[in-house]
């Protein structure tokens, strides 16, 4: 016995997927533009990084004469965690923007 094709489905699947591609370059392009800007607790490392992930800059604030190597990397280190969870963040904030309304297929 034949097995018939349901049309209006395959057409709806086909739609669907084209939304999707454009809903994920849209997200694509709006996690490379969004920065978020983080300081290590003390305030001296100033951290940019993407929601997607890519420090755009790295800043050091203050007097660093007294400052010795271990402490300044001890802040580095603060704040490029502090930046990876902060792009975390805002990646998922733009993912649940973005594809928060769109509905499973059979929905």
């Amino acid at each position: 016995m034949p097995h018939e094709i349901d049309e209006a489905w395959i057409d709806e699947a086909i739609d669907r997927y084209r939304r999707l591609d454009t809903l994920r370059a849209e997200f694509d392009k709006a996690v490379a533009a969004h920065v978020v800007t983080i300081h290590s607790p003390d305030g001296t490392v100033e951290v940019l990084v993407t929601a997607a992930g890519e420090v755009t800059d790295v800043r050091i604030h203050g007097n660093l004469r007294q400052r010795d190597a271990p402490d300044l990397a001890r802040e580095m280190r603060a704040a490029v965690t502090q930046a990876t969870q902060a792009a975390r963040w805002a990646r998922e904030k733009i993912h649940d923007e973005i594809f928060g309304a769109f509905r499973a297929l059979g929905e």
